[in-house]
């Protein structure tokens, strides 16, 4: 035995001995992250086996690298390789921790535009035993700077670096060859990146969307007006048609559109120990002049709150990989509600409590033909740290500190306004905390109905404001739920707050449901059950409104309200959800039963016949944004956005609303005589209070 080891310790002194230490190591570091950080639905024996083989191929063949070098350089090649592809590694578990995806160049591109205020975010994230990818890296700087593990400094023979490189490109493409051959169009026809690290690997993943972010840039490159002919044909043959019973019922009403940070349809009417988590809100949903929307989903990907918006104000979907605001954001063309509705005699204005380059906001406004952009510098505390909370102002000091420019905007106007309070990790100071964590004893879940009490104080709080300014009346309000706030890995924190034993692929499915509202004065309310997303978000409010964008604008959504209306609710990684059918993966659901199917050809027929519409439509959206098609079309009556109009400067803007309270006399405070409106607006925000 002593030999044995002996043996084995002299190995490990030349070049190729700690070569295949350092990949042994780094696969099976790779494969326990695998099977432990990430949720890769691994069902069957081979692809028990494909997992295990994946990350061998990259590892042989970037280490391989090293070895047509000698000495040191060779030594500290393969480990700076090791470093590189660890902290890879390490950041998808981070990332995948709280959005059940992978990092993309279109994510790390925009990381300038997404990461402030991330450090309270990624201490909630990481755990301890994240680390451990990093274990192997050290103890191998180690054994070398101790030289327990000595250079071998004699020079490799070329042969052996050149068969390894073979080896690798071989033992890739028979990993991809038993991908394929236990799912067929693993590269053409996903659009979920589980699949691809499952099957083929981390780092082929990557070198896979680096592919991807390549053929975007050619292909817009080489678009032109033919392209559109496709997307037209479609829209032409699937028409809804506007509801008759309430198209124009809401013309020159105020729109107001309240983002409600990762606020999930369950917490509507729901309690915890007594005590509804939303009661403003769960008042709002009730109330006789709201249609409410039960069956409504997120539709969002990698780029969540940017998906959401680029979906509800344009009726387009964000992107598979990356968020399409930051991409294409400044550079598309863009036919939004802002600019439609700013060409129908609205002011139109977006309120965010934190930096424009959060998400691109400052150039893709200026895209979508934002008149006005509210954000940090325009409000007095946003620098003081007690006043923020991971993404911003507070909602109850920003929304009070926004009424200040809502009353000063000419009427009819158009508003958005952005929550963030209720944004993992779902901190609040004990002075703001007024409702009690759950007890799942998921740290991540637990603070989640405590910050969304809050955003629901704030909302009304927001909604008193309103009413007291007589907004309320002559407004139309949507609320509506950006994304998810807690995400599937957190299955037995779900069960628990669903009062299940467990949960499945469809109640996970069902657990997309976000809330959307319209209150609309003069309209009958109610629960409406029809199926649908935030890609109908925007043909809705626009029929409501009395604009009229069936077989002019190029909308991917439809009129909820419309009894014509198609049903199936896609989502981005090509899964879906009907009135009947619910579909995960290779999993099909009954939709009103939640029992899993066992299809008949009937059913696979209406099944396989939904997944073409699917696949269809968001094919069709991604070309739209990938080719920057809308500067080939102009829809009648619609003027192209021009930027250069649009400064959002603070002195600009100012000067430009104390100019409108002249020539447009009609906005709250001109009716007013002039004076402010804002000692109307209560708040309990503990922080104004001790400021008074």
């Amino acid at each position: 035995m002593a030999k044995f080891f002996k043996g084995l310790y002299a190995k490990l002194n030349t070049t190729l001995g700690f070569f295949f230490l350092m990949t042994a190591l780094f696969w099976l570091k790779t494969y326990i992250a695998y099977r432990t950080k990430f949720t890769l639905g691994v069902e069957s024996p081979i692809q028990q086996f494909i997992l295990a083989l994946n990350p061998l191929p990259t590892a042989l063949l970037l280490f391989g690298i090293a070895l047509y070098f000698r000495g040191k350089l060779s030594y500290w090649l393969m480990l700076i390789i090791d470093a590189l592809q660890t902290t890879w590694l390490f950041a998808n578990i981070l990332y995948y921790r709280e959005f059940s995806d992978f990092l993309s160049i279109g994510i790390v591109k925009g990381s300038g535009s997404v990461d402030n205020n991330l450090g309270k975010s990624l201490a909630g994230i990481l755990h301890f035993s994240d680390l451990f990818v990093y274990l192997d890296v050290l103890v191998l700087i180690v054994l070398l700077l101790t030289k327990l593990i000595k250079v071998d400094k004699r020079p490799l023979k070329k042969r052996f670096a050149v068969t390894m490189t073979v080896f690798s490109i071989a033992l890739m493409m028979m990993d991809y060859g038993l991908s394929v051959k236990d799912r067929s169009g693993l590269l053409t026809r996903t659009f979920d990146n589980n699949y691809i690290v499952k099957y083929l690997g981390l780092n082929e993943y990557a070198a896979f969307n680096a592919y991807q972010t390549h053929q975007q840039a050619t292909s817009r490159s080489q678009a032109s007006k033919a392209d559109m002919k496709s997307v037209q044909k479609y829209l032409k043959n699937n028409p809804a048609g506007e509801n008759f019973q309430y198209f124009g019922k809401e013309q020159g009403k105020n729109v107001f559109v309240f983002h409600l940070e990762s606020f999930q349809q369950f917490l509507i009417n729901y309690k915890y120990k007594g005590q509804e988590v939303t009661p403003n809100i769960n008042a709002f949903y009730k109330d006789q002049n709201t249609l409410s929307f039960d069956n409504f989903f997120h539709q969002v990907a990698q780029g969540k709150t940017s998906d959401a918006e680029m979906m509800m104000e344009n009726s387009l979907y964000g992107l598979p990989t990356g968020s399409a605001m930051i991409s294409y954001g400044t550079s598309n063309t863009f036919q939004a509600a802002p600019a439609i509705l700013s060409q129908h005699g609205y002011t139109t204005a977006a309120m965010h409590g934190d930096v424009p380059s959060f998400w691109n906001r400052g150039n893709t406004y200026k895209s979508w033909g934002y008149q006005n952009f509210f954000s940090k510098s325009f409000y007095p505390n946003a620098d003081k740290p007690s006043y923020n909370v991971g993404y911003g102002l507070k909602d109850k000091i920003f929304l009070k500190d926004s009424a200040k420019y809502i009353q000063q905007l000419p009427q009819p106007f158009y508003a958005k306004v952005i929550s963030v309070t209720n944004h993992y990790p779902y901190l609040l100071g004990k002075k703001d905390s007024s409702f009690p964590q759950t007890d799942t004893g998921d740290n991540t879940v637990d603070g989640y109905v405590v910050t969304a009490h809050y955003l629901d104080q704030a909302f009304g709080e927001f909604i008193n404001y309103l009413k007291k300014v007589n907004l309320y009346d002559n407004s139309m309000i949507v609320v509506y739920g950006d994304h998810y706030g807690i995400s599937n890995n957190h299955r037995p924190a779900i069960a628990k707050l669903l009062g299940k034993k467990k949960v499945t692929n469809y109640d996970l499915a069902m657990f997309q449901k976000v809330p959307f509202m319209i209150h609309a004065p003069g309209v009958q309310g109610g629960v409406n059950h029809t199926y649908g997303g935030e890609i109908d978000a925007l043909p809705t409010m626009m029929d409501l409104l009395g604009i009229k964008t069936t077989g002019n604008y190029i909308m991917m959504g439809q009129d909820l309200l419309s009894t014509q209306r198609n049903q199936i609710v896609p989502f981005r990684d090509g899964n879906f959800v009907t009135p009947q059918y619910t579909k995960v993966g290779s999993q099909v659901y009954d939709t009103a039963t939640g029992k899993l199917l066992d299809l008949t050809a009937s059913q696979k027929k209406q099944v396989t016949s939904d997944q073409d519409h699917v696949n269809t439509v968001l094919g069709l959206s991604d070309k739209i944004m990938t080719r920057d098609l809308l500067r080939f079309y102009t829809p009648t009556g619609f003027k192209k956005v021009n930027k250069s109009d649009y400064n959002y400067s603070v002195s600009s803007t100012n000067s430009r609303l104390k100019q409108e309270q002249k020539d447009n006399p009609t906005s709250v405070q001109a009716k007013n005589g002039g004076k402010s409106t804002s000692s109307d607006y209560k708040t309990d925000a503990p922080e104004l209070s001790k400021s008074k």
